[in-house]
């Protein structure tokens, strides 16, 4: 929805007689990442993209406490009140109330406001609509000024709303991405030490598309998202035993998980695994790319889709068929499954003048095998959070 229309919406929903000279809008993209699935709360290594496709937020701020947000697709308000933020209603509000939460907690002055809420990124395509929710609600939250801390900094904030009040567990990446976003850029992102670094892409030449299953990816409290962090914290305690200086898996190699595997179960192994090589792939995909051999970078994709559809086991058959098919069609560079799994959709690295090819072996394969339909997005890498001006 374009800034003035939904500026005309919040006219409608701030009443009568308002004035919205003082209106503002907040854009905050989705995101996508090329490599490192759930390697970010295991202090590892992704590469995500900041894409255009966003949240926009206009709003006005009020006097008073409470905060008011209607969404533009169906008319629904949610609203809570700063300083007084009860339990969660287990509702796309929670994102917004659990920001507000956490920024009071970090000494940040909040501001209330009635908004109107407005989003193209696809619901259930693990395209981080919730960091950018999260993201957007910040800035809002913090008045026609904006926020008075970095974006890494506000990237945690929203990362302890999203694991606290609203209780998944996340790792970092999605906030990071969505706050610190590059146009025509990858960024490989340390989350062990918070430092990264631009990775420049191919787009002259290729296009990033996502193929979105159909099948809803949905991470909740208590999800099998969740469980697998237990997995993974159960492999470091092992660990831990035979080397003190494992804190996470990040501290993991072969060698020391090859020493320490009559310690784990199969299941925790296969997990730290999977972590442990994903890692080593991300640092191979930046070299591939800065190298321009995306033969290589096909590879490593190729490997980390395995390792996430047998070690992690985060993959569905509609992934994997999306991705056999991504491999069998002429000018696909790569593919593989994206996000925390378990439904969603896939990534692909895919030649500009390939795209129609792609969307015709998708739309001729893919409903016989799986019964679903498929949506194919192309994508290009944006900059992060801020103000929508035009």
């Amino acid at each position: 929805m374009d800034r003035t229309l939904l500026l005309a919406r919040l006219a409608e929903a701030a009443g009568p007689g308002r004035d919205l000279s003082d209106a503002v809008v907040v854009r905050a993209p989705g995101r996508v990442n090329l490599i490192g699935e759930h390697t970010d709360y295991n202090a590892g290594l992704v590469m995500p993209v900041a894409i255009d496709l966003e949240i926009r937020l206009a709003f006005i701020a009020t006097a008073g406490a409470e905060v008011r947000v209607t969404l533009a697709a169906d008319g629904r308000t949610g609203r809570f009140t700063l300083g007084r933020i009860g339990p969660p209603e287990h509702d796309w509000i929670d994102y917004l109330a659990g920001t507000a939460l956490e920024l009071g907690r970090a000494g940040q002055p909040l501001t209330a406001f009635t908004g109107v809420l407005a989003s193209d990124l696809p619901q259930g395509a693990g395209l981080s609509s919730s960091a950018a929710l999260e993201l957007a609600a910040a800035w809002a939250l913090c008045g026609p000024s904006g926020p008075r801390v970095d974006p890494l900094t506000l990237a945690r904030i929203c990362q302890r709303a999203e694991n606290g009040y609203v209780g998944v567990r996340s790792g970092l990446m999605d906030q990071f991405a969505v706050a610190h976003g590059v146009a025509r850029a990858a960024l490989l992102f340390d989350c062990r030490d918070l430092t990264w670094r631009e990775i420049p892409l191919p787009l002259a030449t290729h296009q990033l598309v996502v193929i979105h299953s159909g099948l809803p990816h949905e991470l909740a409290a208590g999800s099998a998202y969740n469980d697998r962090r237990d997995e993974c914290e159960r492999a470091v305690a092992a660990l831990a035993g035979l080397d003190q200086g494992v804190r996470t898996l990040r501290d993991v190699d072969l060698a020391l998980l090859a020493r320490g595997r009559g310690r784990l179960d199969d299941v925790a192994f296969r997990r730290a695994r999977h972590v442990v090589t994903e890692n080593a792939r991300v640092l191979a995909t930046a070299d591939a790319f800065a190298a321009d051999d995306l033969a290589a970078v096909g590879e490593l994709w190729a490997a980390s889709h395995a390792s996430m559809r047998d070690d992690f086991e985060i993959s569905t058959p509609e992934l994997d068929a999306l991705v056999g098919i991504a491999g069998a069609t002429p000018g696909v560079a790569a593919a593989r499954m994206t996000g925390g799994g378990f439904g969603g959709s896939t990534i692909n690295l895919v030649e500009r003048g390939a795209v129609g090819r792609l969307r015709a072996g998708v739309d001729r394969a893919y409903g016989p095998l799986t019964g679903r339909q498929a949506r194919l997005i192309p994508l290009e890498p944006v900059a992060g959070a801020g103000w929508l001006t035009a």
